[in-house]
C-alpha cells in the first residue's frame, strides 16, 4: 500500500510509539500526590512543554484535550455560551463555509439557538478577504472563526492579519490549525490568535490526543463538568502516554520541519506533473498553499469509484475530510470555492508526507491514470 493521505492522519513516528511505550507502562494517575503519580505528572508536563516550545507559547496556556474536534466545539460552545450569559441574548459569529465540520457543526447548532452566523465568501482558491472580515464585524460579534491551512485545499490564511483586525475591535480570534504543526511554521504570539486547536495525529503523534491553546488572561468556561484537571478547563483524567508522545512526536517534526517542507513541495510539484495528462483534469488546491495536499477533478469519473480502483492497485487517498468519509455527501470546501457538486464528487485529495518516496508518486499519478480510465468507463 501506497500511502498518500497524510492530511487524514500522519502515521505515529517511531520515537512517539517508543515513548508512547515508556509513558504507557507507568502506573500512576498523574492527578495523584504519591511518587507513581508523580512520575506520570513527569512525563505529562514533559510533552506539553514540547509542544509548547513549538508553539511558542507557555505550557501553562495549552489544554490537553482528545484533538481537534473537541477543541474546536469546546471554543465555539464555551465562548458563546459565556457572551449569551453575559448579555442575557444571543449574539453573532463570524467562521468561514470551509471550515472543518468541527467548526461549522456547532456554528449551524448555533443558528438554530438564535445565533446570527456570517460566513465570510472564500476566492477560488478559498482565501479570504481581510476587507469583507473588517465589514462582517458588528457591536455583538463575540468570535471569529477562521483555520489557519485548510485541510482539502491547502490554502492558508494570513492569520496574523486577521486576527489584527479582530483584535483592533476586541473580539476574540479561534484558528484551527490542525494541518500546519510539522509542515508549516506556527508562532501563537505572533498570529495574536486568542485560542487555537491541535491534533497530535497530525504531526505523527498518537491519535486521540490534541492541544487547545488559550491566550493568558482569557478565561474559557468548560462545556464538561467533573474534577480539576487542566485547571477545570477540560476535567477528566488525562491521556499521560499521548501527551507525552505527541510532545516527542513535534519535537522530531519540528526540528525537520524546513527538509521536509521542501520534500513535500518537490513531491507536490512531481505529481502535479505527472498527472496533468489524463484528460480534463483540473486542479482545485491553492498553489502557494501547503505543499503537502494535491486536489484535483476528474470530470465524468466518480470519486467513490475513483478511490475504490486506486485502492485496488494499491493507493491510499481520500475525497475529503476524513472525518466526513462515509456521508456520501459532496465536498462542502469544494462548493463553497465555486465547484458543482458533481465536480465536487469527482474530485480527489492527495497528500504526502516526509517518508513519501518519489517512486510512490510515480505509481500513484499510473495508478490514478488507470483509475480514472475505469471510472470513467
Amino acid at each position: 500500500m501506497i500511502y498518500l493521505d497524510y492530511a487524514a492522519t500522519h502515521p505515529i513516528r517511531p520515537e512517539a510509539l517508543t515513548a508512547y511505550a515508556q509513558a504507557a507502562a507507568l502506573p500512576g494517575n498523574p492527578a495523584s500526590i504519591h511518587a507513581a503519580g508523580q512520575a506520570a505528572r513527569e512525563r505529562l508536563e514533559d510533552g506539553r512543554a514540547r509542544v509548547a516550545a513549538a508553539l511558542h507559547v507557555d505550557p501553562r496556556t495549552l489544554i490537553a484535550n482528545s484533538g481537534g474536534t473537541e477543541g474546536d466545539n469546546h471554543v465555539l460552545l464555551g465562548v458563546t455560551r459565556a457572551w449569551q450569559e453575559e448579555h442575557g441574548r444571543p449574539g453573532h459569529l463570524i467562521t468561514t463555509p470551509t471550515e472543518h465540520s468541527a467548526v461549522l457543526a456547532p456554528a449551524r447548532w448555533l443558528q438554530t439557538q438564535g445565533w446570527a452566523v456570517t460566513f465570510v465568501t472564500p476566492d477560488a482558491h478559498g482565501r479570504y478577504d481581510p476587507d469583507e472580515l473588517r465589514g462582517a464585524l458588528q457591536g455583538d460579534t463575540a468570535l471569529v472563526s477562521i483555520h489557519h491551512a485548510n485541510n482539502e485545499l491547502g490554502t492558508v490564511q494570513d492569520t496574523a492579519t486577521l486576527a489584527g483586525i479582530t483584535a483592533a475591535r476586541g473580539v476574540p480570534y479561534h484558528v484551527d490549525a490542525v494541518q500546519a504543526p510539522g509542515v508549516l511554521p506556527v508562532d501563537l504570539p505572533a498570529w495574536g490568535v486568542t485560542f487555537a486547536t491541535f491534533s497530535a495525529h497530525k504531526w505523527g503523534g498518537p491519535r486521540g490526543v490534541g492541544f487547545l491553546y488559550v491566550r493568558r488572561g482569557v478565561v474559557l468556561p468548560p462545556v464538561t463538568l467533573g474534577g480539576g484537571q487542566e485547571g477545570g478547563v477540560r476535567p477528566g483524567t488525562q491521556d499521560t502516554a499521548g501527551v507525552y508522545a505527541a510532545g516527542v512526536a513535534l519535537t522530531a517534526a519540528e526540528a525537520e520541519r524546513d527538509a521536509t517542507h521542501a520534500h513535500l513541495l518537490a513531491l507536490r510539484d512531481r505529481f502535479v506533473r505527472a498527472v496533468s495528462s489524463i484528460p480534463d483534469l483540473t486542479f482545485n488546491h491553492a498553489p502557494d498553499g501547503s505543499p503537502k495536499v494535491v486536489n484535483l477533478t476528474i470530470p465524468g469519473a466518480d470519486g467513490e469509484a475513483l478511490l475504490m480502483n486506486l485502492d485496488m492497485l494499491g493507493i491510499a487517498a481520500s475525497a475529503g475530510s476524513a472525518c466526513s468519509a462515509g456521508t456520501m455527501q459532496p465536498s462542502h470546501v469544494l462548493t463553497a470555492i465555486g465547484l458543482s457538486e458533481q465536480d465536487a464528487r469527482s474530485s480527489l485529495r492527495f497528500s504526502f508526507g516526509a517518508a513519501t518516496t518519489d517512486a510512490e508518486v510515480d505509481e500513484a499519478a499510473r495508478a490514478l491514470a488507470q483509475a480514472a480510465q475505469w471510472s470513467r468507463g
